[in-house]
């Protein structure tokens, strides 16, 4: 029976993570020896659980109805489980935390590092992603959006103030090319673009002036996917980056960025930790919880 339940385990991370090797990753185990294991499971239930090829890993029908009937059930086992610290006199237990990359540089890590030392026995797992996850099937306890993206059957907590997107660059840029008033004029001058993980496409520029929203597709010599190369970008003079007030406060102090179109860059709701409000929060969870919740005032 331990046996059974061991390779339901090790399944259930092939199916969710669809890679034998970041499966192998998450269990501490080999390549080879996950295989067997998936191998001997199939073979016990005379059932294909998984189709093979050499680019991925899926479930096969059977596969994915044997993961929804599953899966859940280990999910509340871990759970329940986690519950059990909060009669331990010292908090325990991991908490996994799906977050932009910007999110963790500038509020999660800076606050948790904080609080952590007082918690040896919590453990912290961020990771950095830039699409919308499904955290309650990738098993993470908490996401980070901002305010307008949540979805409703969510509990959120705002951790951050409300923050903008401004349009930023060198001084020596703007030696070789006019300011733009308008962001209509942005199409004439060189711009740092984002690439969105979860479309694939260009992020156009949102701009808003007396209740009248404006998006702007720019284009550039220069594509990235997260903003802190963007900002390196701008500050080596490549063209104008449209990137978050919050991380270029600096170099905004010490002229090493121009800021442009300030009429146009309208205030967004701030980041907020989410999670399902069916969960039962452990210990560990609620000290995370509290440290990350902003008390400040909601205008940035």
């Amino acid at each position: 029976m331990r046996e059974n339940i061991n390779d339901l385990l090790a399944f259930i991370a092939v199916a969710q993570e669809q890679s034998f090797t970041r499966a192998a990753a998450r269990l501490g185990t080999s390549q080879p020896a996950l295989s067997r294991t998936i191998r001997d499971l199939e073979a016990r239930l005379g059932l294909r659980l998984l189709t093979r090829t050499t680019r991925s890993v899926s479930p096969t029908e059977a596969g994915e109805r044997l993961l929804q009937k599953v899966a859940p059930h280990f999910d509340e086992i871990e759970t329940e489980l986690g519950a059990l610290s909060a009669l331990r006199d010292t908090p325990s237990g991991t908490v996994r935390i799906n977050c932009s990359e910007y999110a963790a540089e500038a509020i999660i890590w800076p606050k948790l590092a904080k609080i952590l030392p007082d918690y040896p026995d919590i453990k912290l797992e961020i990771f950095i992603e830039h699409s919308f996850t499904d955290i309650a099937a990738e098993r993470f306890d908490a996401g980070v959006r901002l305010g307008e993206s949540l979805e409703k059957d969510m509990i959120a907590v705002r951790i951050a103030p409300d923050g903008r997107l401004i349009a930023v660059a060198a001084p020596a840029y703007f030696r070789d090319h006019t300011p733009p008033v308008t962001p209509a004029e942005l199409t004439a001058h060189r711009c740092i673009n984002l690439r969105l993980a979860t479309r694939g496409d260009l992020y156009a520029w949102e701009f808003e002036k007396d209740g009248k929203p404006l998006r702007v597709k720019v284009d550039g010599q220069v594509v990235f996917n997260t903003i802190r190369p963007m900002i390196e970008a701008a500050l080596q003079g490549f063209g104008i980056a449209f990137v978050p007030e919050g991380a270029v406060q600096d170099h905004l102090k010490s002229g090493a960025l121009i800021q442009v179109l300030d009429d146009w860059c309208q205030p967004f709701s701030g980041f907020h930790l989410y999670y399902p409000s069916r969960r039962q929060q452990s210990p560990a969870f609620e000290i995370v919880v509290n440290a990350l919740r902003y008390r400040g005032p909601v205008r940035a």
